[in-house]
């Protein structure tokens, strides 16, 4: 019998092997090119079925070479293989599928995640001399734009800049990462948004809610989405936000701005208070870098400027001078209520924004001053 040459060029990707199985017939100087699985078409029927069952293997094993090749090897005369790529071999378009296969999740095309303790700076250049443009909180999900030696280039949120590689997860190991830290998270689509102590309309109003501002979901309900709010839970109308499932992104430096004619303790309170950004809530806690709660952090950050604080956030809204928020300097204190009465602070940094130590699920964190409405502001550094 004449040996009827089959030539198969394969090339693995994810898993399979794609290919291209050409059929030389020598006794009538036929040649036919058949890709993928479609091996009947213009192939004898007294070799359909070797042709089958080797186009089969291919297909689903893992693609080895050496396995392929054994196997066309034992049949003998009658087909004789040579597979001329390697599984090790991929064309640029099969390496960008894979590339893409196993790095694009939750909005990124190719992610990289943030596993440092505290906060990954975000420098304009990569140098550790470079201007600072941004911090990226731990298990923050970035664009990974490009990797140049020990730094990468990426983009998180607003924020574009170099970061060292070493603190931050790329390919699989950070789409799991970000599997594990994943925050589902319901956005304000309307002016104000109430958020109310049962899911209902009847019942109490805990506080209101700006368009923009983005809520830790507890759960999904008919008509209703339950949230947590820093340290409380309540409900919200699902007609009003919209829900998504996301990472935490890195902070601009100019989201913590100043107002004029602060004074140098104020600035030197703020730029204190907001380098502990990223680290986490811990109930009862007053440590900067292992947790505290909001009572806490406030309590620990004016304990750096000789100021003594009671650990509770009512008690400290009986501290210095009531003003009102429009008076607000950096430094000063806002404080939040659930309906019932005070049940959280925050430091005023400027710039409509507070920095607080939220809740568990969040740790410490810049946010709007009018994120909820606030029932009280008090001024306890004296100029």
């Amino acid at each position: 019998m004449k040996a009827r040459m089959i030539r198969v060029a394969g090339l693995l990707f994810a898993g399979t092997m794609a290919f291209t199985v050409v059929y030389m017939n020598p006794d009538r100087g036929e040649k036919t090119a058949v890709t993928g699985g479609s091996v009947r078409a213009g192939v004898s029927s007294e070799l359909y079925a070797d042709m089958e069952a080797y186009t089969d293997r291919m297909t689903l094993a893992s693609g080895a070479t050496s396995a392929v090749t054994a196997y066309l090897s034992s049949a003998g005369d009658a087909v004789v293989a040579q597979v001329e790529e390697t599984d090790t071999v991929m064309t640029a378009s099969a390496q960008e599928q894979t590339a893409q296969a196993q790095t694009s999740a939750y909005g990124y095309t190719n992610i990289g995640v943030a596993s440092v303790d505290g906060n990954l700076n975000v420098r304009e250049t990569p140098s550790t001399e470079g201007k600072l443009v941004g911090k990226m909180p731990n298990n923050a999900g970035c664009e990974i734009l490009s990797v140049e030696g020990e730094w990468t280039k990426i983009k998180s949120g607003e924020v574009e800049g170099f970061v060292k590689s070493e603190y931050l997860l790329s390919g699989e190991a950070a789409v799991a990462r970000a599997e594990q830290v994943k925050q589902t998270v319901a956005t304000v689509t309307t002016t104000t948004l109430y958020v109310r102590e049962q899911p209902n309309t009847e019942c109490t109003i805990i506080t209101s809610m700006p368009m923009g501002e983005e809520l830790e979901v507890v759960e999904t309900l008919d008509g209703w989405v339950k949230v947590n709010v820093d340290s409380d839970e309540g409900y919200v109308s699902s007609d009003y936000v919209n829900i998504s499932t996301e990472l935490p992104k890195a902070m601009t430096m100019t989201e913590v701005r100043y107002g004029q004619g602060v004074s140098d303790v104020r600035v030197s309170l703020v730029q204190y208070a907001t380098q502990f950004v990223g680290n986490p809530y811990v109930w009862g806690g007053t440590s900067l870098t292992r947790g505290a709660d909001c009572s806490g952090f406030v309590l620990s950050v004016y304990a750096n400027y000789g100021i003594s604080l009671p650990h509770s956030s009512r008690a400290q809204a009986n501290c210095g001078a009531k003003i009102s928020a429009s008076e607000a300097k950096p430094g000063d204190l806002f404080f939040y209520g659930n309906g019932s009465g005070i049940n959280h602070v925050a430091i005023y940094i400027g710039g409509g924004q507070v920095v607080h130590a939220s809740s568990p699920r969040t740790g410490i964190k810049i946010s709007g001053a009018y994120y909820r409405t606030p029932v009280k502001v008090v001024r306890i550094i004296n100029e």
